[in-house]
């Protein structure tokens, strides 16, 4: 085999997840400081670390490092099982956080106390079995086969993946189960099934390793299930599950995003109406979130709303609804197109009318509907067409009873 392509496997195998889950751990990072107590938080936290240091110690510069500061050879290899079997412990915790941890506390601290006191003993019994083992020889890549009949590395060798295998097997369960209940958002949703074919891709790198074990154990050779198939499936898993972290969050972000732009956007042809009659506009600043924004525009309409209250024509707005229902409008957008009618209205007459004129008609109306609809009512002025053809039907009232 080519040593370029060798080392380019290599590092598409260990870096390029590493590189995504610490993407992952960077982007839930400010909500594990902010809400350090929220268990759930620093259940994922803890998972997406660990998740971090299995790759990073399982690449291959890594290990022979690790060998060679240590002078014992093959430390590495109870490093990286302990790191696996804690990473199956937290996957178990953060599933059982997640699904229990508001609605059944007890539970939940039950299930992490059986949790933590089985994997730190699986942890201790890989330290104690590879201190009774002899192996000497250096092994990089193929430790697992090499090893595989070896007395006390054999025991721990199986224990690691079986303790892997459960973990990933009851999570794997446990996200399918929870996908399949009613009431998800849909990005959650969306997290909960990468999340779900990750740990089923895990399962997929613990069954090759114990094939090719067990092949070695009846005198076969499926080292490559081992050395060529399990490294990209774990690494395959590795970034569907930090797409399961990362989607919910990212997702429900961007849309939150995208729906307060909407608003903004949707409001403008009334905002710009509103400024001709008050004159001013929300004032501007630099630093302010969009939704701050949207939130000032709302409030700037409903204010200017209220003070062209006085102005607002009731019998010009049940004409106009008449009028945009003989149009063929539905009768939403015929309400929106009536207020829209009224609106221009009432500025028109404003600026006819001094604001500190006490002369000027005061009219009773009730304004709730109007400020109950200003985004249909913007939308609505988008398309002056509509109301200028409402405004001309309803402007001859008079004759289209007459015809009657």
């Amino acid at each position: 085999m080519d040593p370029s392509h060798f080392l380019a496997g290599i590092y598409i195998s260990f870096w390029i997840p590493i590189a995504v889950l610490t993407a992952a751990l960077a982007i839930k990072l400010p909500s594990i400081v902010k809400l350090w107590r929220d268990p759930l938080l620093r259940a994922v936290g803890g998972l997406l670390v660990l998740a971090c240091a299995v790759f990073v110690s399982a690449a291959p510069p890594t290990i022979t490092w690790t060998n060679r500061v240590t002078g014992v050879p093959n430390i590495s290899a109870p490093l990286l099982y302990s790191l696996v079997t804690a990473f199956g412990g937290a996957c178990l915790l953060m599933i059982t956080t997640w699904r229990n941890g508001i609605t059944d506390r007890a539970a939940t601290r039950r299930a992490t106390r059986w949790v933590v006191a089985v994997y730190a003993g699986v942890i201790v019994a890989l330290w104690a079995l590879f201190a009774l083992a002899d192996t000497p020889d250096e092994r990089i890549r193929d430790l697992d086969t090499y090893y595989a009949r070896t007395p006390f590395m054999r025991e721990e060798i199986v224990l690691y993946l079986l303790a892997h295998t459960a973990a990933c097997l009851i999570t794997s369960k446990l996200i399918w189960n929870w996908i399949r209940t009613d009431g998800l958002d849909v990005w959650l949703r969306g997290g909960l099934k990468f999340l779900g074919v990750g740990y089923t891709m895990n399962l997929v790198y613990d069954g090759a390793k114990l094939s090719a074990v067990g092949a070695r154990w009846s005198g076969h050779d499926l080292d490559r299930l081992s050395t060529d198939l399990a490294p990209p499936v774990a690494s395959l898993s590795a970034v569907l599950i930090a797409v399961g972290f990362i989607l919910p969050h990212v997702g429900q972000y961007v849309q939150r995003r995208a729906r307060t732009r909407l608003g903004l956007w949707r409001l403008r042809p009334l905002y710009r109406l509103m400024r001709t009659a008050v004159g001013s506009r929300v004032p501007f600043k630099l630093r302010v979130t969009p939704e701050l924004r949207l939130m000032r525009r709302e409030t700037y309409i409903r204010d200017a709303l209220l003070h062209l209250a006085r102005f607002l024509d009731e019998d010009l707005r049940r004409t106009a609804y008449e009028a945009a229902v003989g149009l063929g409008f539905e009768t939403g957008r015929a309400r929106a197109l009536a207020h829209a009618v009224t609106l221009q209205d009432a500025v028109e007459t404003g600026r006819r009318t001094r604001r500190d004129d006490a002369t000027a008609p005061l009219v009773d109306t009730d304004t709730e509907n109007l400020l109950a609809e200003i985004e249909s009512v913007s939308r609505a002025l988008r398309r002056p067409e509509d109301i200028r053809a409402v405004r001309a039907v309803a402007a001859v009232p008079a004759e289209r009873v007459t015809v009657r």
